[in-house]
């Protein structure tokens, strides 16, 4: 992998990674130095529950250039209720919490009702546009409700986790003041739609991710994805658009510090 990133010096943001998942349990810290050289200088660590939300910000405490983000995901929708709402705001003020996520609808699972995950996943925006954090939106099978759900909130700041809609949805939530987030599916074969996608959208609304550990890119498919996979996904794209690897990352980095409010060069 190391040939790659020697090549040319680049410098990347991982909007969503869960590195409090069990998997990195023996080797976290490896993992996190395997990201630096290959040039990822921030990683957003992202909530699903409580727990995961309190795991991400103590990462976020205890690592330079570590984020958290803190929400209930639709497949926990069931056990959101005020506490939890209340719970979610106190840890939104620490200082390493830079957004609400990952919230939004899984019709694909279902693991908690359709009409709950709209509930969760309205709660959580109202209180992300209160505290003024951007939301990150986890969107499976559910596009016609996810857009219109967003459509009704005016000054939408967030992210499209992960984006498997179509080019008239991504362009439509870039009109709503989203980015649009890509993963390890935008190098798979068969991705042919998603990866037309990346090659025409407004380069300023472009993130890069790896949503480790799953997703992992076609290059090391099949195995335990983690950030400094994010230079395939970012050498992918650039490819696509016909750019530079180094000024491809020097703009999502540059999209990443602005919807983030996280500065580019010092990590905190």
């Amino acid at each position: 992998m190391e040939k790659h990133w020697k090549k040319e010096k680049i410098m990347l943001v991982d909007t969503h990674a869960h590195l409090q998942w069990s998997s990195f349990k023996h080797d976290r810290e490896k993992v996190l130095n395997r990201a630096r050289r290959a040039g990822v200088k921030s990683i957003v660590n992202i909530g699903f529950n409580i727990e995961a939300s309190k795991q991400g910000i103590e990462l976020a405490e205890k690592h330079e250039g570590l984020y958290a983000a803190v929400g209930v995901h639709p497949h926990n929708a069931k056990d959101l209720d005020n506490y939890v709402l209340s719970e979610l705001r106190k840890l939104s003020k620490n200082r390493k919490v830079v957004a609400i996520g990952e919230i939004g609808l899984d019709y694909y699972r279902n693991l908690s009702p359709r009409e709950v995950q709209k509930w969760a996943f309205e709660a959580q925006i109202k209180m992300a546009k209160e505290l003024g954090l951007p939301i990150i939106v986890h969107d499976r099978d559910a596009h016609s409700d996810i857009v219109d759900m967003l459509s009704k909130h005016s000054k939408m700041r967030g992210i499209m986790h992960c984006f498997s809609g179509s080019r008239d949805m991504a362009e439509r939530c870039i009109e709503m003041g989203l980015y649009i987030s890509f993963a390890g599916p935008v190098t798979f074969n068969k991705s042919h739609k998603l990866r037309e996608i990346a090659a025409t959208i407004d380069l300023d609304k472009i993130l890069l991710e790896t949503d480790c550990p799953w997703l992992s890119p076609q290059e090391v498919r099949g195995k335990r994805n983690e950030p400094a996979n994010l230079v395939f996904i970012a050498r992918k794209i650039a490819d696509l658009r016909r750019m530079t690897l180094a000024a491809f990352s020097e703009a999502t980095t540059r999209n990443a510090a602005s919807i983030f409010a996280i500065s580019e060069k010092s990590p905190r």
